[in-house]
């Protein structure tokens, strides 16, 4: 999609998986600052600066359109803290992006959560299919299709009707605002603007954020 990607990351997998696909591959551990509140501000200057953002300008040219942050769950303090670096990272980030910065209206931030390892047998615990029985049977034959169950315009048979990801997206003026204030799976599904995307049309959906690549879906 004409991406100018990179990837941060300590994981050995995550390394080896990024160059097989064309990423530039970056060291978190070399990018990051200890502090007392790591990651610091330094870090997510170093971040945006990959970006083209700098001191609250943009500069004329930037290395990556695109830069993915990997935080893994035992990568810090036995992963008890993780969340928390994160919440840190984010909101640093999000300071530096005050409404009236040059930075505010050129950039795209997600944010992906994992539970892990998820099996069919989580399909009860994270459902994200309206059951039948809560279907008018009058009415049955008028619900459309969502968009993760499609390909073009045929029907998707490797899809699985659980959610395993938690995704939040913010780009000023540009994404939806919705009623969820915490992260986690009850919330999304009642109070978040949208529902269910495939993980191998995420990367797509970021690209077409950025103005690389045509919608996705509805």
């Amino acid at each position: 999609m004409g991406l100018k990607a990179a990837l941060v990351t300590d994981s050995s997998t995550l390394t080896s998986f990024g160059k097989l696909i064309g990423l530039d591959v970056l060291q978190l551990s070399e990018i990051c600052q200890e502090s007392d509140s790591f990651p610091s501000d330094a870090t997510s200057s170093k971040l945006l600066k990959l970006l083209g953002f700098e001191g609250g300008k943009c500069l004329d040219v930037s290395l990556y359109d695109s830069v993915f942050v990997h935080i893994g769950v035992d990568q810090y303090n036995n992963g008890n803290n993780n969340m928390g670096i994160i919440d840190s990272l984010i909101g640093s980030i999000m300071r530096m992006a005050q409404p009236g910065s040059e930075i505010v209206s050129r950039l795209h931030l997600s944010l992906v959560l994992s539970y892990g390892s998820v099996t069919d047998k989580d399909v009860s615990v994270f459902p994200i299919k309206t059951p039948q029985e809560d279907i008018n049977p009058a009415f049955a034959g008028l619900v459309p299709r969502q968009s993760y169950t499609m390909r073009g315009e045929k029907t998707r048979d490797d899809v699985r009707h659980y959610c395993p990801m938690l995704v939040a997206q913010w780009q000023h003026a540009v994404t939806r605002k919705d009623l969820v204030d915490t992260l986690s799976f009850e919330t999304l599904k009642k109070l978040s603007g949208n529902l269910v995307i495939p993980a191998d049309r995420f990367i797509h959906e970021v690209a077409f954020k950025l103005w690389k690549a045509p919608k996705y879906g509805a």
